[in-house]
């Protein structure tokens, strides 16, 4: 049986973007590594591998979602879950961090257990690395510096997570993926934190640092992890998606759990070829062990979408069930010249203001009235089917 429901006839839609596929229904990693940066400053040379201590001492403070069920990963013991494969077909045994990079770049880490199990298998849950009272995960972040000309230090802080629980359309889950990156970002000027990006799906929002709120007895921004989704907003609260009008997909945030990175994680600087194992207070011993090659790899993180006939995968209007897993860091324009992954940049200086958070577009109620009948009608064929639409 596959979850093939026939679609639904033309729909005369007036909102540009309005059934557009997002990240969140696909990945974009690609574009992110196509954007050039500009000129960095000096090499990975060991005097500078030690990390600055305001890297720590402004990192954000991330707060998962209260009801949460997909926690932080560990990038190695995800990797050893999957195997490489392309067209589906496996090119390999399960990889370490160490051997990641000898795989083609054209691969997939596929999930050896089917994403659909229920219960899930627990790694890609990760309910043992959920942070405990103080904040520490037992996964470790990826921290990743970068200097730059003019007295500019990017700090990138990686949260992974090896599964992306897709919003829900209507009560319909979507966008669903095996690997999930995403990323909060400080541009220090001189030792000092100016600007901060916050990644959201396909892109993200700009902010001065001034702009967020900060912890009370540390000065660090607080930083909210959308449920399922992991996109990361400057406010907690109900958030539209950026490209999906009207309300109809959104994430959820709150202060849940604290996820403090600082506590265990790996660090590494960039010097926009190579990258190099960094240390500091807090960060996890065998990172020198694994090395840094691994982050040169610029495969995908997890399954190749799958394809329509297959019985885990629906399609509405371009937004499926099952997509892409993301590719990793390196596809994250580390070296980008504006704050934003993908210019052109707005910053904001109010933590309310999201970049092009569905819009409230206004459509007329009877095309409106066709969007949702033709939904309703794809649903009832799914459930009809037994397909699992969670």
């Amino acid at each position: 049986m596959s979850c093939i429901v026939p679609s639904p006839a033309p729909i005369p839609i007036q909102v540009p973007g309005l059934f557009e596929e997002q990240m969140l229904f696909r990945d974009t990693s690609s574009t992110l590594a196509a954007v050039t940066g500009f000129g960095l400053a000096g090499s990975c040379a060991a005097a500078m591998l030690e990390v600055p201590d305001y890297v720590l001492k402004y990192a954000p403070m991330a707060y998962l979602y209260s009801g949460e069920a997909h926690f932080p990963s560990d990038v190695a013991e995800h990797v050893a879950h999957t195997y490489p494969a392309i067209d589906f077909g496996s090119v390999g045994d399960s990889p370490t961090l160490p051997t990641l990079n000898d795989i083609s770049v054209d691969a997939f880490l596929t999930s050896l257990n089917d994403p659909t199990e229920r219960p899930p298998a627990s790694w890609l849950t990760s309910t043992a690395n959920k942070p405990d009272q103080d904040g520490k995960s037992a996964a470790p972040a990826t921290i990743i510096l970068v200097k730059k000309e003019g007295g500019i230090l990017d700090a990138f802080y990686m949260y992974f997570y090896s599964f992306n629980y897709g919003p829900s359309l209507l009560d319909v889950r979507f966008g669903h993926h095996v690997g999930d990156w995403e990323h909060s970002m400080v541009r220090f000027i001189n030792g000092q934190p100016t600007y901060i990006y916050l990644s959201q799906h396909d892109g993200g929002s700009s902010y001065t640092f001034d702009a967020l709120t900060k912890d009370p007895s540390s000065s660090r921004p607080k930083v909210y992890i959308a449920s399922g989704s992991h996109a990361t907003y400057a406010t907690p609260g109900k958030h539209g998606i950026e490209g999906v009008p009207l309300g109809l997909v959104n994430d959820f945030t709150d202060e849940g759990t604290l996820w403090d990175v600082t506590k265990n994680y790996r660090a590494y600087w960039y010097d926009g070829e190579t990258f190099s194992v960094g240390s500091g207070e807090g960060s996890k011993a065998d990172a020198e062990e694994k090395g840094s090659e691994w982050l040169q790899w610029s495969g995908r993180w997890g399954d190749e979408q799958y394809p329509d006939t297959d019985k885990r995968q629906y399609d509405f209007l371009g937004f499926r069930h099952y997509v892409t897993g993301p590719a990793g860091p390196i596809a994250k324009n580390l070296t980008r010249v504006e704050v934003c992954a993908i210019p052109p940049c707005e910053i904001f200086d109010s933590a309310d203001a999201v970049s092009g958070a569905g819009e409230e577009t206004e459509m007329d109620p009877e095309q409106l009235a066709q969007i949702v009948a033709a939904f309703q009608s794809f649903k009832a064929g799914l459930v009809e089917q037994g397909c699992d639409i969670s």
